[in-house]
Parts: structure tokens; sequence; C-alpha cells
């Protein structure tokens, strides 16, 4: 059977460099997994493969769509499943990488069957953001869906908006329509996720954002200054710099920021991610870890 190898973990681990090894070793494509490296314009803040490394290996879903796109998880699941029919069809593995938890979910588990929020009331709520922040936002959720209330990051605003957007159009509580159960897929899913010790895996972060910042990311960011309302460009990385071009922040602030708000944002993905029980964990601090021998042993095992 068909099968889909799962390279996940945190940002900053290393999953580019092995997902490229491993992919030239199997001779197998990769489908990126990362909710921000879909955009264009946005390579350095989102750490995307480069050109060379996309000669060498076929990548999908990278720098495809404008960051005016609207693209949620549910597109990427019926997106990534067609192209997998076509991949699947000439090879017979193909290498699934990144660290979006709410993507790899809906690819590997299948998402709800949600309405089509209609255009007018997406622009609607938007402007309502804008104007007035999240707060009116927030307490129209707590009437409309009390119970995904108390469980959502009421400050991450896509999801709070995304929940009010489902409770308006449907009618009914954005909680009671995530309960399906998980979605049986026609090939093999193998997940493996990359890990590091805790003070490694941050001196890799902090590393990578000087590295970020003398590849040219206040530059790249400053080209989005004046489209920074878009979804897209919530991310770490460029929410930082762009309170540096408000004069909130000196540089050096914004910098240290993004460091600490890519280490918080590690956190995170490493509490999501241990709570699935099919995720075989590969220690990358270890000494000399046989990465190569312990993926060929699970497509063998799983098989």
């Amino acid at each position: 059977m068909n099968t889909l190898l799962v390279l996940l973990g945190p940002t900053g681990v290393g999953k580019t460099e092995w997902s490229i090894r491993i992919a030239s070793a199997l001779n197998c494509s990769i489908v990126s997994a990362d909710s921000r490296q879909i955009y264009r314009g946005m390579r350095i803040a989102t750490a995307a493969p480069t050109s060379e490394q996309q000669e060498q290996i076929p990548h999908y879903f990278v720098g495809t769509l404008s960051p005016e796109t609207y693209y949620s998880a549910s597109n990427y699941e019926q997106d990534v499943i067609s192209l997998l029919n076509e991949l699947f069809a000439v090879q017979p593995v193909v290498i699934l990488s990144g660290g979006s938890m709410m993507y790899i979910d809906a690819l590997c588990k299948g998402m709800d069957e949600l309405p089509t929020v209609d255009e007018t009331l997406r622009r609607e709520l938007q402007e309502l953001y804008q104007r007035e922040g999240l707060d009116p936002i927030r307490r129209q959720l707590k009437i409309l869906d009390p119970l995904f209330y108390d469980q959502v990051d009421l400050k991450n605003p896509k999801r709070v908006i995304h929940a009010l957007e489902i409770c308006l159009m449907s009618g009914r509580p954005y909680s009671a329509m995530r309960t399906r159960p998980e979605k049986k897929r026609a090939f093999r899913i193998v997940k493996i996720g990359f890990t590091r010790d805790r003070n490694e895996l941050y001196n890799r972060i902090n590393h990578r954002v000087d590295a970020m910042v003398e590849e040219g990311i206040v530059e790249e960011a400053r080209g989005f200054y004046p489209q920074r309302h878009l979804n897209a460009l919530n991310t770490v990385g460029y929410k930082e710099l762009f309170q540096y071009f408000d004069g909130e922040w000196t540089l050096v602030q914004a910098i240290d920021k993004i460091k600490q708000h890519s280490r918080n944002y590690a956190r995170k993905q490493l509490t999501w991610f241990n709570k699935d029980q099919e995720i075989h964990w590969i220690n990358l601090s270890e000494s000399e870890p046989d990465v190569m021998s312990e993926v060929m042993r699970l497509l063998e095992q799983e098989g």
C-alpha cells in the first residue's frame, strides 16, 4: 500500500534538512505542511526551502498562493488529497513535512464538513476586527458558542474569527460541528517526530532568527507592511517587525521578541504533537542518531 511519511516537529528542529535527505534516499517528493510557506514572498520569515533545495527534490505547496488568498486547513486537506492521488501513481512513498498542527491533522484525520463562509460576512468581521479589535468578536462567540469560547486561544484572531464565522453561517455552535469520526485514508500513514533537548532547540531557534536578519527578513517584512492586516502576515517574524516599523519597539527589541515568540510556538507545537500516540519520536540531540535506519525500520514495520 502507498505510504504517506509524515515528518513533523517544532520550529527550528531541522525538518527541512532531514526531509530532503530522506526524500533523496527514497526518491520521492515532499509536500509542505506549513500554513505560511504556502504563500509567495515569505521565504525568509517561514524558513522555506531554497530554490536550490526545491531543484534537488520536488516540493509542493511552497510559495504557491498570494498572501491575499483565503486558505484554510479544509482547503489544504482537499488539495493535498487530490495531489497525492497523482503522486502515488508514480511513487510508493510521499513525504509530508512541516509543523502546522491543523494542516497535519486535516490531512491525516480529516476535517469537519463546515459551511462555506460568505465573503461579505468574512469581510465584515475582518473590518470589525481592524476597527475595534478582537473584543467584540469574542463577546459574540461567547454568546453563540460558550463551549468553544472556553477552549479556544482567545488571543488567536484567526481561530476566534473563524469560529464566529461558522456560528453565524450555520446558525449552530461551532463546537457542535467538530465531532466527526476520523476519516479513513486510502494510504498508510507513518508519523515520525523530530525533537531535540530543550536548550539545544532554543539555541537553534535563536541562531536561526539571527540568520534570518542577516538574510534580509527586515526588508522582506517592510515590503509587506502596507498589507499588514492580511491574516497570512499575522505570523512570527512579521508581526514583531511591524511593531518596529510602527515605532513601538527598537529593532533589537523586535528581534528578541521574534526569538521569544518562536520558542513559545515550539513549546505549543510539542504540546500538541505529544497528544498523538501514533508519532514515533527521534531525538536529534542524541549521539549520532541513525535516522535513516529508523525511518526504514518504521516503513517496513508499518507495512
